[in-house]
This record gives C-alpha cells, sequence and structure tokens, in this order.
C-alpha cells in the first residue's frame, strides 16, 4: 500500500470521525423540549401547549410539530384551538406560514397566520388573515395546560378589538 493511499484512509478516518462528533455535539446541545427552544427565538415559552409529542426543525426554519391530540387553551379572554399537526416557519421574532392553530372570533373560529414578537413594547402580535391582534408577552410566559373541549365561556365574543 502506497504512503499516498495510506494518508487518504487515515484522513477519511479521522473526517468521519470529526462529521460524527460535531453532530452528536449539537444533537447533546439541542433543548429536547421545543418550550426551552422557543426563547432563543424570543418568544415565551408559553405559545405553544404542553401536549407536544415531538417537533422538527430544519436550518432554514421551517417546523413541524405534533401534538399528543388536539387541544383549545384559554389565553385571558382568547379562546386557541391547536390541532395535532402545526406548522411553519420560525425565524428571531417572527413565525409565519403557521398551519394548524386557529382563534374564535365571535362565533367563528379564523386560522392564526403567524406571530411577531416587539421586544422594545413587550408584547406578541397575532395575524389571523388580513387581522392583527396584540397581547402583553407576559401572558404567555407559562406552558398552559391543553383541554379536550373548548369548555366554559366558548360562546364569549373573542378577538373584538382585532384590527385591520
Amino acid at each position: 500500500m502506497s504512503t499516498k493511499n495510506t494518508f487518504n484512509i487515515i484522513l477519511r478516518f479521522f473526517s468521519s470521525f470529526i462529521f460524527i462528533f460535531q453532530a452528536t455535539a449539537i444533537v447533546m446541545s439541542t433543548p429536547t423540549d421545543i418550550h426551552d427552544l422557543l426563547p432563543d427565538y424570543g418568544f415565551p415559552k408559553g405559545i405553544l401547549p404542553n401536549n407536544i409529542a415531538s417537533y422538527t426543525i430544519s436550518p432554514s426554519g421551517s417546523f413541524t410539530v405534533h401534538l399528543e391530540s388536539p387541544c383549545y387553551v384559554h389565553f385571558s379572554d382568547q379562546l386557541v384551538y391547536y390541532n395535532t399537526l402545526i406548522t411553519g416557519t420560525l425565524t428571531h421574532g417572527s413565525v409565519s406560514g403557521v398551519s394548524g392553530i386557529q382563534a374564535k372570533m365571535l362565533f367563528i373560529w379564523l386560522p392564526v397566520t403567524g406571530m411577531e414578537v416587539d421586544s422594545r413594547s413587550g408584547m406578541l402580535e397575532f395575524f389571523v388573515g388580513a387581522l392583527s391582534k396584540k397581547l402583553p408577552a407576559n401572558q404567555f410566559q407559562n406552558v398552559p395546560g391543553c383541554s379536550s373541549k373548548a369548555g366554559k365561556g366558548s360562546n364569549t365574543t373573542y378577538f373584538v378589538d382585532l384590527i385591520m
């Protein structure tokens, strides 16, 4: 065996070892709970409910979240429905192209299509089509529990103060 072939074999071995080591380090440093990842993107932990079964997020920010079951969450005076599959694109301070989340407006469920964080004002802006609503980010600090039913107050008027 020539010196050049031996060198190439050793180089490939070390390259493979370094790749495996880097991949392992990335996996080990990745939070196992998506709620722990959200603050890295400027969001509070509580924008997603507590029944997350699994999630994936790509380097480009596109994500998929699987819930154990569909659920309803009451945020102050707002009722929100989470489907078992939530998708979108996550960047720092913004979530776009959201599917799988709905908010109740009057007697109609409307899809939440995006969210933005305004760190200066401490507000989260939720987009429902062309409409939006700002809520204090501190309202979402705790991870909310899920309910399998809309529950008491589900006929209450929500998102009345939506703006265009």
